[in-house]
């Protein structure tokens, strides 16, 4: 087993959402899910997808499964971006590099699918930063919003129509009037991780805007609030979704680690990207 420890979307070096890349590792579920319990951070594992008989197939692009302290997940952006360091270092020729035809002149990307929804991804680099190419998902429809002032921990007015988006992982995003707002947020992390199940999505992103046009956002989706995202790159792209642009978005001062992610839509396709560094 090969394990590499990186923070991803970090304004500055040595800053970002930690995860943990194991290639050639254990099989098993269920000693993935140990391993990031015992890790206490995100997986995510680098499989080679199986063809006949359970054999690799040769020239599939790799897989990638997601696996946080608590939960398996269908996308984790920051680990993807973790993965694309790691895969693009290692220059894996057996792996299936292309170039997207309407993007002349860009350096190859490199195709990889998601393990539990068999989503497809395309991971390209500049420079330090990484960048995840994936398309719209469709949402679930809600019959009526929950309580956000229970799941929250405090009366919210949203700022705007609360909506799920989703580019993989949806997302409940809630509007907050601002900065003080979203960090005076005290939200009931088990009532939201039971609320989400039940209506098939993936935790709520409480999310304002900065007078300077940036944007800041906090993801509620962990049992355990030492684990919260500094950096939610599902819960960027669905937001660029809700919005129908590219942006600049912050997070991580809840947690101590300022993280930045950049978004912006290319032909229909959304694209996730920030800086990747070693863990110190």
């Amino acid at each position: 087993m090969r394990t590499t420890s990186l923070l991803c979307f970090g304004s500055a070096a040595g800053g970002g959402n930690p995860a943990l890349v194991v290639a050639d590792g254990p099989a098993d579920p269920a000693a993935r899910q140990a391993l990031a319990r015992a890790r206490n951070t995100t997986v995510v594992c680098i499989d080679r997808a199986a063809g006949a008989e359970g054999h690799a197939a040769a020239g599939a692009p790799p897989v990638l499964d997601y696996w946080y302290p608590h939960t398996r997940s269908p996308l984790c952006l920051h680990a993807t971006l973790a993965a694309a360091a790691v895969l693009f270092a290692e220059g894996r020729t057996s792996f299936p590099r292309t170039r997207q035809p309407h993007l002349a002149g860009t350096p190859p990307t490199l195709a990889v699918t998601t393990a539990m929804r068999a989503q497809p991804l395309v991971l390209s680099r500049a420079g330090d930063d990484y960048y995840v190419r994936l398309a719209v998902q469709p949402a679930p429809t809600l019959a009526r919003l929950p309580g956000l002032a229970a799941l929250l921990g405090q009366p919210v007015i949203p700022a705007s129509a609360p909506q799920v988006a989703s580019v993989g992982s949806p997302k409940l995003l809630v509007e907050v009037a601002d900065a003080a707002t979203l960090h005076g947020l005290r939200p009931d992390l088990a009532a939201i991780s039971a609320w989400g199940k039940a209506a098939g999505v993936n935790g709520i992103y409480a999310w304002c805007r900065h007078p300077d046009g940036r944007y800041e956002g906090r993801n509620f989706n962990h049992l355990d609030p030492a684990l919260e995202d500094s950096a939610t790159g599902v819960a960027a792209g669905a937001l660029t979704v809700l919005l129908g642009h590219g942006l600049t978005l912050q997070q991580g001062r809840a947690t101590g680690r300022d993280c930045l992610i950049r978004t912006r839509i290319e032909h229909g396709a959304i694209l996730i990207g920030g800086r990747v560094t070693p863990l110190p």
